[in-house]
């Protein structure tokens, strides 16, 4: 059994990563660290958990035996300070994406986890999904050809006051959810970007974006002449989708990302017509179990920090894309692991 710490009790780990621990027989939320301990308090009596923390207090828990592993769901800048002081203490982490806000950063989130002898893991939930892993295999297996295109759109309307739109946590639309649709063209591909450009707006007299972009489009060139397309917006009517064309054939995923509803699968070619509606599996437990699985066998997790720094680099070339009007290059990357079968873990959602 491996015991978390959450750090951060915010949305993701009100809705998702604290309710998804308790379908598993392999994990189990032992702390609660918060800058708000009466609300953390209140998070804690509903779900059975014993401990709550202010964050001024960390390095007590970490000094003490309640916990093996911590989920850093803070906001973007602090996740390297809490990933790096538990990694010192031989506590194994499991961080939100991205994982970090500056390449320094999440190098020193990398070495002092590898330095200390514990798992880093990037918090990439849908590695461990049904339908992502079946979309992949499809592809892998050839049933579409080669593929050559990759587009994806992913947007909603975003409320004020919702901390994406804060500049000073790297809000935006393409550190939230386009980091989704870079992580999935990179394995539809099987390999990194080589190129990158982009174009962003700012709706002007839209107090939701003051200080943020309310969309980005992105072109990602890879190698062997192939491209890939996404659209993401944080002031746009809610889609959630992605589309891989092949030499000989297409697959659609709608809805691709999100995990509070089930994946649905189209492929067509010359010689078949398949639609699957896949079960809705939770995607936060299927990491967990995975996670945690991890550390009692001894193995090293995927997606690792590296996976994390590899979409990181891609983020900030799409940003220098975006401010200068000009393509960026980017270098190649040895060959990582990609999710697979191995990464797949399928739990049952809890009935509401």
């Amino acid at each position: 059994m491996i015991r978390y710490a959450v750090v951060g009790a915010g949305w993701i780990s009100q809705t998702a990563f604290i309710p998804a621990v308790s379908l598993l027989e392999n994990s189990v939320v032992t702390a609660i660290v918060s800058g708000n301990p009466e609300r953390a308090r209140q998070l804690a009596n509903k779900h059975g958990i014993e401990h709550v923390y202010p964050y001024e207090n960390f390095d007590e828990l970490l000094a003490s035996d309640l916990i093996d592993a911590v989920y850093v769901a803070v906001p973007n800048p602090f996740h390297a300070t809490y990933a790096i002081q538990a990694a010192k203490a031989g506590k194994h982490v499991l961080v939100e994406k991205p994982i970090a806000t500056s390449l320094p950063d999440a190098d020193a989130m990398i070495a002092t986890a590898h330095a200390a002898g514990v798992s880093l893991m990037t918090s990439y939930r849908l590695h461990h999904d049904v339908g992502t892993i079946a979309a992949l295999q499809a592809v892998r297996e050839g049933r579409i050809g080669q593929p050559v295109f990759m587009s994806a759109t992913f947007s909603f309307q975003s409320n004020v006051g919702n901390h994406r739109l804060d500049v000073e946590h790297w809000g935006g639309p393409l550190q939230d959810i386009g980091i989704y649709c870079i992580n999935a063209s990179r394995h539809v591909f099987e390999s990194d970007p080589i190129a990158v450009s982009a174009m962003s707006t700012r709706r002007a007299g839209d107090p939701r974006f003051a200080n943020v972009d309310d969309s980005i489009a992105v072109t990602l060139r890879f190698p062997d002449d192939r491209l890939a397309q996404f659209y993401c917006s944080f002031g746009a009517y809610p889609v959630d989708t992605y589309q891989i064309v092949g030499t000989e054939g297409v697959l659609n995923m709608d809805p691709g990302f999100r995990f509070e509803h089930s994946m649905a699968m189209s492929l067509k070619s010359r010689d078949e017509n398949e639609y699957i509606h896949f079960p809705h599996y939770d995607h936060f437990a299927g990491q967990i179990s995975y996670f945690s699985e991890c550390i009692e066998q001894g193995i090293a997790p995927q997606p690792c920090g590296e996976e994390g720094l590899a979409d990181l680099e891609i983020l900030f070339a799409i940003e220098r894309a975006a401010a200068s009007g000009l393509p960026q290059l980017l270098m190649s990357k040895k060959a990582r692991a990609r999710p697979s079968e191995a990464t797949l873990r399928t739990i049952k959602r809890a009935v509401a």
